[in-house]
């Protein structure tokens, strides 16, 4: 899917009778490997030769939580998910989908055939792995179903009200591993809505989906180390009273000890 660069758009309107909807894949203003874009430039002028073309740098980071990497010299999305990897040193297959300018899983802010030089890119890895049973009650799941353009079709919106809507651990930005036991990796948003509505009704069905990485893991490590260092700052203290405690009951003796001499001393005279 070949990716764009130029001012964002806004998201196309979200069409409610359908159960399926790509991620845009059109060329911006500006084409990511030439300045002014190949939208840009005349019919019959060649693109400018490479050396020419200038260095197009984006920032990213996970949406979990990371350092912020450099990254450049994309031209799709596949290649952008390699060079993603490259930079947070995992692997490409751990990338789900990306937003722009949010760590959140924000489908309005999904990255699509726009990207502008000042988008910041939060890339959406894997995270927990659930299987749930649905029964399809009605025709309508009310799902809307998109791609990355790499393989991984995903829930981008729910229907409020709807079948899917009722089950609370179903949410959007889960990825559809598998439906009954049939892989869907691979497969278009098309393919997975088709095979959804293909269901028949009155019967239950087993999905199995990939949920985004959430940043509590994140928290968690830094709540142990808060707790740690509390756990070293209270055991310092406690050390510093007890030492205390020693020299106050060491004073106390030699106080005594002087007391009794000096009442001796006394009693001799």
């Amino acid at each position: 899917m070949p990716l764009g660069l130029g001012r964002r758009k806004k998201a196309p309107p979200l069409v409610e009778n359908e159960e399926a909807e790509p991620i845009r894949s059109s060329l911006g203003g500006m084409g990511v490997g030439g300045m002014g874009g190949m939208a840009a430039l005349q019919p019959g002028l060649p693109p400018p030769p490479a050396s020419l073309r200038p260095r197009l740098v984006f920032h990213t980071q996970l949406a979990q939580g990371s350092p912020t990497g450099r990254i450049e010299g994309f031209t799709n999305v596949k290649e952008l998910y390699n060079k993603i990897a490259e930079a947070f040193n995992i692997s490409s297959a751990e990338v789900m989908f990306c937003t722009l300018n949010t760590h959140k899983v924000d489908m309005d802010k999904l990255l699509g055939g726009q990207i502008g030089l000042e988008d910041f890119i939060f890339a959406h890895t894997k995270g927990q792995r659930k299987e749930v049973e649905v029964f399809k009650s009605e025709e309508a799941l009310g799902l809307t179903i998109t791609d990355n353009g790499a393989g991984y079709a995903f829930i981008k919106r729910i229907k409020e009200g709807s079948v899917i809507d009722r089950i609370q651990i179903i949410n959007v930005g889960d990825m559809i591993e598998s439906i009954n036991g049939q892989s869907l990796i691979g497969c278009r948003h098309y393919e997975v809505a088709k095979m959804l509505k293909d269901l028949p009704k009155g019967r239950t069905f087993t999905l199995k989906l990939t949920e985004p990485r959430k940043a509590f893991g994140m928290y968690m490590v830094i709540m142990l180390l808060l707790a740690m260092q509390l756990y070293f700052q209270c055991n310092m203290l406690l050390h510093i009273f007890i030492l205390n405690c020693h020299e106050m009951i060491l004073y106390r003796k030699q106080y005594e000890t002087g007391f009794n001499i000096i009442l001796a001393l006394n009693c001799l005279r």
